[in-house]
């Protein structure tokens, strides 16, 4: 068999199972890191339950995903985890969704592992959304996922430093009122409500536009050019508000 008809053949079986978002889809996609409590608690002994060091990498890591070639808006970065919001237009590799995956989590991976020093492992998924209001619950979803994290890890964190086992931790705020966790933490001490917005409801980052003095040869004089650059917002709106932010990015050129 030639090669030009073996490679007719197998790129059939190669191509099976591809899976293309349609044109009329919003389309987001979330990162997870794969053992990272390992790699958080372990491999790199970063302080429980937030590291400043480790929220650097992450939002560093988001940041490179936002200029890897795709056009995306938006991204969303909590604990192990990211999201991006694709513009509307954006058509890298034909929408196919086995690409964006597998681009996503390599460049996501070797970004943090670089980063670090140590080898770091995320996992893709896309996530087609038909409308807007699926976009903005999308978001919403994350940041209360982020939210409710949080309050979680900061209750089990200073069980923890208190002499608790791991498992009695976990059983003792296993199925508390939001606050019973906060009630537990104002006993010790801590405010949740004071704490850094970016462990409670997470980080975000986008592009602004923003004008420059610029030299133009032709004509030998300094004049003002356009530039992009990717802003990190660490102090995110929550409820309504939150919401049509997000959605207001896709409106961008």
């Amino acid at each position: 068999m030639n090669f030009e008809k073996l490679d007719e053949k197998m790129r059939r079986f190669e191509q099976s199972l591809d899976q293309v978002i349609l044109p009329e889809m919003y389309l987001a996609a979330r990162l997870d890191g794969r053992n990272f409590t390992r790699l958080t608690k372990e491999t790199c002994p970063f302080e429980a339950p937030f590291d400043t060091r480790f929220r650097d990498a992450m939002v560093d890591t988001a940041k490179h995903l936002l200029e890897c070639g795709f056009r995306i808006v938006y991204g969303y970065t909590e604990s192990d985890e990211i999201s991006l919001l694709f513009h509307p237009k954006d058509n890298t590799f034909g929408r196919k969704t086995r690409k964006i995956n597998s681009v996503l989590a390599g460049e996501a991976s070797a970004h943090l592992s670089l980063r670090l020093g140590v080898a770091a492992c995320f996992d893709s998924r896309v996530v087609p959304l038909p409308n807007l209001e699926c976009v903005k619950d999308y978001f919403s979803w994350r940041q209360e996922d982020a939210h409710r994290n949080s309050l979680n890890a900061h209750c089990y964190w200073m069980l923890r430093k208190k002499g608790i086992s791991a498992r009695e931790a976990t059983g003792m705020i296993e199925g508390k009122s939001v606050s019973w966790k906060n009630e537990l933490l104002f006993s010790e001490g801590v405010n949740y409500n004071e704490l850094p917005g970016w462990q409670k409801r997470g980080i975000g980052l986008y592009r602004s536009v923003y004008e420059r003095k610029g030299y133009n040869p032709e004509s030998g004089q300094e004049e003002l050019c356009t530039r992009s650059r990717i802003e990190t917002e660490m102090e995110l709106k929550t409820g309504e508000a939150y919401r049509e932010w997000v959605v207001s990015l896709l409106r961008e050129p």
